[in-house]
């Protein structure tokens, strides 16, 4: 008999720390090319990632599980400074049980709800950049 391969369904348990992140490669190259923009353009980019991410937080909070309503609370959106970027997520550490709200456990079912609003924001970041850049553009 083969051994047990690990994931969901699996007899044994999983041991998840720390904040639920996202990673978006080329973030770096994207960046060095934002260097090279007018400041214009890089301060519109940067209202489009904020105006984006208060979206993901907006649709995090109307479709996270609610009990205590502690997790549609503290999700947050943070911004680095003179960056275009943008981190949503929960930051306390009284919130790292939101990994098994997205995820779920073998006891409880998943309830995602960053990884949807992520990727229904990702199909519209363009279009917000695009119309963002316009309004700066001669």
């Amino acid at each position: 008999m083969a051994p047990r391969r690990g994931g969901r369904g699996g007899g044994g348990s999983v041991r998840r720390q720390g904040p639920v992140t996202v990673s978006i490669e080329g973030l770096d190259r994207l960046a060095d090319q934002l260097e090279e923009l007018e400041t214009s353009i890089r301060h519109a980019c940067f209202r489009a990632v904020k105006e984006a991410s208060e979206a993901v937080v907006a649709d995090v909070k109307a479709k996270v599980r609610v009990d205590s309503h502690n997790l549609q609370n503290s999700v947050k959106a943070r911004y680095r400074n003179n960056e275009v970027l943008a981190e949503v997520g929960w930051w306390d550490a009284d919130d790292q049980y939101a990994i098994y709200h997205e995820f779920g456990t073998k006891k409880m079912p998943a309830n995602p709800s960053l990884g949807p609003a992520l990727e229904q924001e990702r199909t519209k970041i363009g279009d917000r950049i695009k119309a963002e850049v316009k309004k700066v553009l001669p």
